[in-house]
């Protein structure tokens, strides 16, 4: 049975669990020793170490055949020190990992003016976030180049799912934009996302980017009124840009600077992927559902 190693033990890595304990002998890197019995009940074998620290990585070396990155970089600089720290364990053992799939971020279009756009796109990084996706991405690339490793880029939106929705939000009071303002934005649902990743271990090209996205062509104030009016809950007000910025954070702002409508071919005819939730609507109408078959 093949190794697999799960590097970022986050919600889309437990979604991604069950997918593979069929086939795999499942590896779980850690860094919090609290969640080993969940990841071992789960039927994963735990595996403590720390992205942050080199010599704690040693033990990674030459364990997996196969690898999926899901570990977000820290949260400042430029660069991503993690999957440095990460390339740096594999590449200690004359055995080599045959695959690795990154999950990173759509981000790294930067402000697309609501322009379709495929994995063509030039990158253009705008925020300090995606700048660190872009260096992951970069060392992830040239390592696959060097190493003969097959390497895999995962570009994914705002990941959603029954308990990821913009419900708190939304009982709050935030705004969003007048349309006028508004820009496209892309999603995913977690289940979907998980099952890409699968689909990357078996059908991934070398050194080859996929946006993993539905097929939803949404902008963001009408998708939080699509989630207020399912869940009975009062649609956001609506605001100009410059308001905005005088009311939101630095951090929700940076979302709302960028438009782009993002295509998803390659993940439909390279990795033949066929979405469970297609579009918002549908991983609504499942939430939905979810939730009133859990009402008393």
């Amino acid at each position: 049975m093949q190794k697999i190693l799960i590097v970022g033990c986050g919600d889309v890595a437990r979604r991604l669990l069950p997918r593979l304990l069929p086939r795999y002998r499942v590896f779980a890197l850690l860094r919090d020793p609290a969640k080993a019995a969940a990841w071992r009940a789960a039927g994963a074998t735990p595996l403590l170490a720390d992205l942050d620290d080199r010599k704690r990585l040693a033990r990674i070396a030459g364990l997996a055949d196969l690898v999926v990155h899901l570990a977000p970089p820290p949260g400042e600089g430029t660069d991503d020190p993690r999957t440095r720290n990460l390339v740096a364990a594999l590449g200690r053992a004359r055995s080599l990992p045959r695959r690795l799939v990154y999950v990173g971020t759509t981000g790294v279009y930067g402000d697309c003016a609501g322009a379709c756009i495929d994995e063509t796109r030039r990158l253009d990084a705008t925020n300090a976030r995606a700048v660190r996706r872009v260096a992951a991405e970069r060392r992830l690339r040239a390592w696959g180049r060097r190493s003969g490793v097959t390497v895999t880029l995962l570009r994914a939106p705002g990941i959603y799912a029954a308990d990821r929705l913009p419900i708190e939000r939304l009982k709050k009071g935030l705004p969003a934009l007048v349309d006028r303002d508004d820009g496209y934005t892309n999603h995913i649902h977690a289940d979907d996302l998980a099952a890409a990743c699968v689909a990357a271990l078996r059908r991934g090209r070398a050194n080859r980017t996929c946006n993993v996205v539905d097929d939803s062509d949404l902008k963001m104030g009408d998708y939080f009124d699509r989630v207020a009016a399912a869940f009975g809950l009062p649609r956001p007000p609506r605001v100009t840009r410059d308001e905005a910025e005088r009311t939101l954070s630095p951090l929700q702002m940076s979302f709302m600077r960028e438009s782009r409508r993002i295509g998803n071919r390659r993940l439909r005819q390279e990795l033949k992927l066929r979405l469970v939730y297609p579009t918002v609507d549908d991983g609504i109408a499942a939430a939905l559902a979810r939730k009133e078959s859990c009402s008393p």
